[in-house]
């Protein structure tokens, strides 16, 4: 058996296997609801026989959003739609998770594809524009010079425990739509992460200046959700492992973090990095993996490797050398929504299980092409 396409489970949750789609914003929500395009989107990964789909990264409180264009789960009101998601993916075989975040200083930036905040008057009614000034853990803008990111608030104690109950509605919330697991996002110069970097954090109370005092608010996140979460559904918290940057929070500091996130209950970690305006990022393929096996055999912990990851033999490689347990797409799932798919076929499957039935005409297809030994078609 293929081990990319061999089952894996986490607590109660037991995966049809160890492909991943991992969290991408869409932008295209108003006041954080989920609408047509989100179900379209998400239930084409399913389909494509990916075996967890985690919704992107949806705001804890309507302040957190990168921009007004994010989904939501600061409300009630958010759950019905985000459970028509849910059951859509149960019912093509996928699990599905929601990332639980807060954007912090990087709130309240202009949608991804306009120019800047060029929206007509007509179109922010439309769209449900919305601008506001962000928080952080620090009164420190993102990039000074760049007109998108504002100068935020620095949170203050009563501020930090709103942020930290806000976690633990969120969590309770993607419970009641039925979500398989949450991801607490701490990473990609997000607030959390901000807080963990000394790049962005430059407070002198107990959640500034060492590591120790760095990590806590997360620490506290989590403990606080998974005290809420059920204890059958698994945990991940997603990491930037390195700031790629001389002056920011470095590898050996994840591997600690991953060890005190592990003891309070964390069951993965999705293993990504940067976020922090001056970072040196080396691009490449497989340019991450090294971090998630860093993690993976530091902290004895499971972990998902992301970025760059299309190629059909790499990723098996990388599962069957232990370099990391799960394989995570966005942009590579963007471009293939059946990357599993083709991925299982490449690997040496000559069944069509994992398509669904619906698709059975590409089995016709391939049996009068002779492409399949068709041993269980």
């Amino acid at each position: 058996m293929s081990a990319l396409f061999s089952p894996a489970t986490l607590r109660g949750l037991t995966l049809r296997n160890r492909t991943v789609v991992a969290p991408m914003c869409q932008y295209s929500a108003k006041d954080g609801m989920a609408n047509d395009w989100h179900f379209a989107h998400l239930g084409r990964f399913a389909m494509g026989g990916f075996g967890l789909v985690i919704l992107e990264a949806s705001g804890v409180t309507a302040q957190g959003r990168i921009s007004y264009g994010d989904l939501g789960i600061w409300k009630d009101e958010q759950i019905a739609p985000l459970a028509r998601i849910v059951d859509f993916l149960h019912s093509q075989g996928a699990a599905a998770g929601i990332q639980l975040a807060h954007a912090g200083r990087k709130a309240s930036t202009p949608i991804a594809w306009r120019r800047g905040f060029d929206e007509t008057e007509a179109e922010k009614a439309e769209f449900g524009f919305e601008h506001w000034t962000p928080v952080a853990p620090s009164a420190l803008s993102h990039a000074p010079d760049n007109p998108e990111f504002q100068t935020p608030t620095a949170l203050d104690a009563d501020g930090i425990k709103e942020l930290i109950a806000a976690f633990v509605a969120a969590a309770r919330r993607a419970d009641a739509a039925g979500f398989d697991t949450v991801e607490i996002h701490a990473a990609h110069g997000y607030l959390l992460d901000q807080f963990l970097s000394p790049l962005a954090n430059k407070r002198t109370d107990n959640y500034g200046g060492s590591r120790e005092n760095r990590m806590r608010l997360l620490l506290e996140v989590t403990e606080a959700v998974r005290a809420v979460w059920p204890a059958e559904k698994p945990l991940l918290v997603r990491l930037s492992v390195s700031d790629w940057h001389p002056d920011g929070w470095q590898v050996e500091d994840s591997v600690v973090l991953s060890r005190e996130l592990k003891a309070r209950g964390v069951d993965a970690i999705d293993c990504s990095s940067g976020g922090f305006d001056g970072a040196k990022i080396q691009l490449g393929p497989k340019y991450q993996v090294p971090f998630a096996q860093a993690v993976r055999d530091g902290a004895d912990i499971p972990t998902m490797a992301v970025g760059l990851l299309g190629d059909f033999d790499e990723a098996e490689a990388i599962i069957a050398n232990g370099e990391a347990d799960y394989i995570a797409l966005a942009r590579g799932a963007l471009d293939d929504p059946n990357w599993p798919l083709h991925a299982n076929h490449h690997l040496g499957a000559d069944d069509y299980d994992l398509w669904p039935k619906q698709a059975n005409r590409v089995r016709d297809r391939d049996r009068s092409l002779g492409l399949r030994s068709f041993a269980k078609a």
